[in-house]
This record gives C-alpha cells, sequence and structure tokens, in this order.
C-alpha cells in the first residue's frame, strides 16, 4: 500500500483531540472550538450562533461536531447558518475533524465547529 502525506499549506489542521480537548496547528484548546484555514479559537457552544454566522463570507460548508455521539443540530440555529448561505454538515466530532482535515487539505472553503468528546 502507498501511503501519501498530507500536506496543509496555508491551512489549520485539527492535530488530535481527546476528552475535553482539541489539539488544532499543534495549540491545546480546551472546550469546544472553531476552526477555519486561518484560525482556531475557543467557541461557546451551541448557544453561540453570532461566532458561527460571521463565517459566512468566509466558507461555503461549516462541519458541526456534536461530541462523541451524533445528534441534531437545533433547528432555529441550522435555519440561520442556512439563511446566511452556510451550507450546515452535522456529524460527531471525530468524524468532523476527519472530514475537516480532508477538504482543507484540498483547498476547500471550510470550517469546523467541534464539541468537545
Amino acid at each position: 500500500m502507498q501511503l501519501t502525506e498530507v500536506t496543509f499549506r496555508d491551512a489549520v489542521p485539527v492535530d488530535g483531540y481527546g476528552p475535553g480537548f482539541f489539539r488544532v496547528g499543534g495549540q491545546v484548546l480546551y472546550g469546544a472550538v472553531i476552526v477555519t484555514t486561518e484560525r482556531a479559537a475557543v467557541w461557546a457552544g451551541l448557544e453561540d450562533a453570532e461566532a458561527l454566522l460571521r463565517l459566512a463570507d468566509e466558507i461555503d460548508v461549516l462541519f458541526v461536531g456534536m461530541g462523541s455521539e451524533i445528534a441534531y443540530l437545533p433547528s432555529d440555529l441550522r435555519q440561520q447558518l442556512e439563511a446566511a448561505g452556510l451550507g450546515v454538515e452535522v456529524m460527531n466530532s471525530p468524524s468532523a475533524c476527519r472530514t475537516y482535515n480532508v477538504l482543507v487539505s484540498e483547498g476547500r472553503r471550510v470550517a469546523l465547529a467541534a464539541l468537545p468528546v
């Protein structure tokens, strides 16, 4: 089997995660996070729709990690995000991190909002 190393040119990858934290671009962040190709920051969680809506001009798709298990995104939050023109994909946080990394390595306009596992 041939392995190909993934390069993240000018993007911030998710390096890892664990109980209550994410390691993003070599930096450990505790709690929920928002990660874009340019930056990573602690996020207040699902109640902080404004932080997600500010991404609308920067990205096409937002991956939302709901923690260790997949769960529904609150419908009012989904409606706000979609009304702002964002594509929204909801999954568990490990899957959201992997999907974000793959698409950001391809140069896609994506972001990650993830609750800790």
